[in-house]
């Protein structure tokens, strides 16, 4: 395989992500930081990777991003939903991310005692 084909390779996957997240009705971020990894961040994400999957939700979309900026509240995961607040959600662990599968994603009721703020 040479360059260019590598490089066609890598502009197919960026332009589906790209239409993923366009159709994506809820996305979910996890901080990927260095502290957030520390604090258990991988088994976040993959939780949500999973739950999300079992359920078939295909407009949710799962990405991760780099550091937050307050490693005491790691792992953490920002819900963005169209025509909503952005829910920040700290502290977080894998049954915590499964009741914010079932209750927020699903259900559309944001777990409000996890939650760091609303924007």
């Amino acid at each position: 395989m040479n360059l260019e084909e590598l490089k066609k390779i890598r502009e197919k996957a960026q332009k589906d992500v790209e239409l993923r997240q366009k159709q994506a009705r809820i996305r979910v971020v996890v901080g990927m930081g260095t502290s957030g990894i520390a604090s258990g961040a991988r088994e976040v994400l993959k939780t949500f990777v999973e739950e999300i999957g079992k359920r078939n939700l295909t407009d949710v979309v799962v990405t991760q991003t780099g550091e937050k900026g307050l490693a005491s509240r790691e792992p953490m995961v920002e819900v963005f939903e169209e025509g909503k607040p952005v829910v920040i959600y700290g502290t977080m662990d894998p049954e915590k991310s499964k009741r914010v599968v079932v209750e927020h994603i699903v259900n559309g009721k944001p777990v409000s005692e996890y939650a760091i703020e609303a924007m």
